[in-house]
């Protein structure tokens, strides 16, 4: 009976290549974030728009009812309510986003 001839590895593959490992100097990278205008989607940012357009839809069709009065107190409060909310997500949005 005739040996089988047994074949490594080493003898079919050749080593592979040892580079010398150096190291370059340190390198200060510098990344620049642009705006997107998809950071608008966050939950919170929509939350309050959704209540801001609902309280103003609100305000519309109490208005088409005849419900004057009702209409006259809504259109007291939003007038501080639009700026207060409008800012605050303003400020809410930049906080988070850019930094």
């Amino acid at each position: 009976m005739r040996k089988a001839k047994a074949f490594t590895f080493r003898k079919i593959l050749p080593p592979p290549h040892k580079s010398s490992l150096t190291r370059s100097c340190p390198l200060k990278a510098y990344s620049f974030v642009p705006f997107s205008p998809l950071a608008m989607l966050d939950p919170t940012i929509l939350t309050i728009g959704g209540i801001v357009l609902g309280i103003a839809l609100i305000e519309r069709i109490l208005e088409r009812w005849g419900v004057i009065d009702l209409v006259d107190q809504f259109a007291k409060v939003m007038r501080f309510i639009l700026p207060v909310t409008f800012y605050s997500a303003l400020i809410y949005f930049f906080a988070t986003f850019m930094f």
